[in-house]
């Protein structure tokens, strides 16, 4: 199929097509994780929604290098240049080792990617195991005239920078405005503007992450991890370089400066940015302390949680909004999609109970897979894709209660295209059906069929007796009569 992809791109405001710079290869970075807590339905979203590129890029055929980093160092408290880093914070309440708590927390973050059925990424780099790269980017930036030493420090020079090139032009702000809405904080004194920002920072002596620099021993600013690692993994020039749109100022606009003020040119070509997901309006997130972790999610342990929602139920709810929009938790939404995914799945089953006709009447399936592939076309655009996919689930229906046939060819087709959209782009899955509740119904399902068979048998009714036995066996189930009564199990 030809390839019609667009995408929209933040730097530019406009929806572009997507042309790689190295087709069949495609670079892409994410910004991952900050490991000092449990991830919550903020931190799905992103992943979601660039897992869903990442296969959508895959299936059209691009060979895809996916880098989404993680980050364990250098991002201090409040996303200021000063202050202390969120994980040594952590580490120090806890009394753990910095590297405890980061492997502690991404153990727990790749399980609920799993459970999301999120794509792991090709590289899965981490900050702190890149300090020689991003000490090399400071000493470019340095050498370039961007950037200055400051009592063991080293700052970005905004204001110069702004001069050569455009400082500002991924948020759509301009220097005055970034230098009246910064914040007065400690050690605004080290630098010549207050809007400049850190590119190394000298460690207090109470600072436990600390690396030799040319400068101090100290650590990188936030920023500079992502610059560094994209280079070293995508190249000078890249694809895609994405995130949540919390990102866009100061991380992604640094990060810009950063590449041109070090190699002279931008790295990225297209920026993508997916919107938050809020609590009654307010963005969800660990600094506000209104977040829901996933765990929480998945056994409705939270207070705000009406009851428990599985992780495909999550990935649904995130995916019925386009990436670009807001997403606003409420109980009463996640159950509507909790039901909406329960109607989707069960279409999928339904279409392996259907028998062939030699035509197709009373419904119209042609030309579902075009317009799925119209809708993801159109810069990913999920909800259109599940709009499409129910309109066919309800013909899937009319079918199934003979209103309607469909020929052995038609069948076919929708049978690709539901496992295509639905399993292998949208990356939903069957739940597992060994939850207890479940489990619970089938027992009593075979019990009173059991009850049945005991009460033909007393009535002597061997005919009854015997189906029930032997329609129970052909489905799997081993039956023993008892003096008491009878015992069952399941063959699986």
């Amino acid at each position: 199929m030809e390839n019609r992809l667009i995408i929209y791109n933040t730097l530019t405001r406009t929806k572009e097509a997507f042309v790689p710079l190295h087709a069949p290869h495609v670079g892409m970075y994410v910004c991952g994780p900050t490991v000092y807590g449990d991830a919550h339905l903020g931190h799905a979203r992103p992943a979601i929604t660039f897992d869903i590129l990442f296969r959508y890029l895959t299936h059209l055929g691009y060979k895809v290098r996916y880098v989404r980093n993680i980050t364990d160092v250098g991002h201090l408290e409040h996303d200021a240049d000063d202050g202390e880093d969120k994980i040594a914070k952590k580490a120090r309440l806890e009394q753990l080792e910095p590297m405890e708590v980061v492997q502690y927390y991404l153990n727990r973050y790749h399980k609920a990617m799993e459970a999301l059925n999120v794509l792991p990424p090709s590289i899965e780099p981490h900050a702190s195991g890149h300090i020689i790269e991003q000490i090399q980017l400071v000493e470019e930036i340095l050498k370039n005239g961007y950037a200055y030493e400051s009592q063991g420090s080293v700052y970005f020079d905004v204001a110069k920078y702004n001069k050569d090139h455009h400082y500002g032009k991924l948020s759509g702000r301009n220097l005055d405005d970034v230098i009246n809405t910064t914040r007065e904080l400690d050690g605004q004194q080290e630098k010549h503007n207050p809007a400049d920002f850190a590119l190394w920072k000298c460690a207090q002596p109470e600072h436990i992450m600390r690396w030799p620099s040319p400068w101090s021993n100290g650590f990188p600013g936030w920023h500079c991890e992502c610059t560094a690692m994209g280079r070293k993994y995508l190249g000078e020039n890249f694809d895609i370089h994405g995130g949540g749109m919390d990102l866009i100022f100061p991380h992604h606009e640094c990060e810009i400066a950063q590449s041109v003020a070090s190699q002279g040119h931008d790295m990225v070509r297209y920026w993508m940015h997916n919107n938050m997901i809020t609590i009654n309006g307010q963005k969800m997130g660990k600094s506000l302390g209104n977040f829901i972790t996933l765990d929480e999610f998945f056994t409705g342990s939270n207070k705000l949680l009406t009851q428990a929602y599985s992780p495909m139920t999550i990935r649904f709810f995130i995916l019925q909004a386009h990436y670009r929009s807001t997403v606003d938790f409420s109980n009463e939404a996640l159950q509507a999609a909790e039901k909406g995914l329960e109607r989707l799945l069960e279409g999928v089953k339904n279409l392996e109970r259907i028998t062939p006709a030699k035509t197709t009447s009373g419904i119209e399936p042609a030309g579902l897979r075009e317009k799925c592939y119209e809708a993801m076309n159109d810069d990913l655009n999920t909800p259109i894709v599940i709009s499409h996919l129910f309109d066919a689930t309800r013909m899937i229906n009319t079918v199934i209660d003979k209103k309607a046939s469909i020929s052995e060819a038609d069948l076919e087709e929708l049978k690709q295209v539901f496992h295509l959209f639905v399993f292998d782009i949208l990356g939903l899955k069957a739940e597992a059906e060994n939850n207890a509740a479940r489990e619970e119904a089938y027992g009593k399902v075979v019990d009173m069929l059991l009850e049945q068979r005991m009460q033909a048998k007393a009535n002597k009714d061997w005919a009854t007796s015997d189906k029930i036995r032997d329609n129970l066996a052909a489905l799997g189930f081993e039956v023993k009569d008892t003096k008491d009564g009878f015992t069952w199990k399941l063959n699986k």
